[in-house]
């Protein structure tokens, strides 16, 4: 197997296994905040199911852009190019962006919705105002994967 095959497969799975682990970390927090309020209020399901839902995004995220990079080198198709060292090196960096983005932001994103639950389950009012906030950190996540996006766009096999 080439050696430039082999960084864009490597930059392809970093993206996905990062961004996925960060999703599956945050929805962990928010998933047992949300939990315990349940156990007594089984009715407030519908207004925790964003908040619980909101770190996943990063995952998809990260697993769209594995997707590009799979496209790109042709393994969907089954027409590999010859890939060399530096663009495959090229591709790797690529996806840094969004899986590094994506590990750190579904972390705290989870634990600011976590937060949000807290509120949400005391003041009911307020649930779309938590949502927000872990919106806010999305930010980061979207603009790591529109980064990365861009990057790999500018990368010619």
């Amino acid at each position: 197997m080439e050696t430039g095959l082999i960084y864009s497969l490597i930059g392809a799975a970093l993206a996905i296994f990062l961004c996925g682990a960060g999703s599956s970390i945050g929805i962990g927090y928010v998933g047992r905040e949300a939990n315990g309020v349940l156990s007594e209020e089984p009715e407030k399901f519908g207004t925790m199911l964003l908040l619980v839902a909101l770190p996943g995004t990063q995952g998809i995220y990260g697993f769209l852009t594995g997707f590009l990079v799979m496209m790109k080198i042709g393994i969907l198709g089954g027409q590999i190019p010859s890939i060399g060292p530096s663009k495959g090196i090229q591709i790797l960096i690529s996806c840094l962006p969004i899986a590094i983005s994506g590990l750190i932001s579904a972390i705290h994103q989870g634990k600011v919705c976590a937060a949000g639950i807290s509120v949400a389950s005391k003041h009911p009012e307020a649930s779309m105002r938590a949502l927000v906030y872990g919106a806010l950190v999305e930010t980061y996540a979207v603009l790591g994967l529109v980064a990365s996006i861009f990057l790999l766009m500018g990368v010619k096999i």
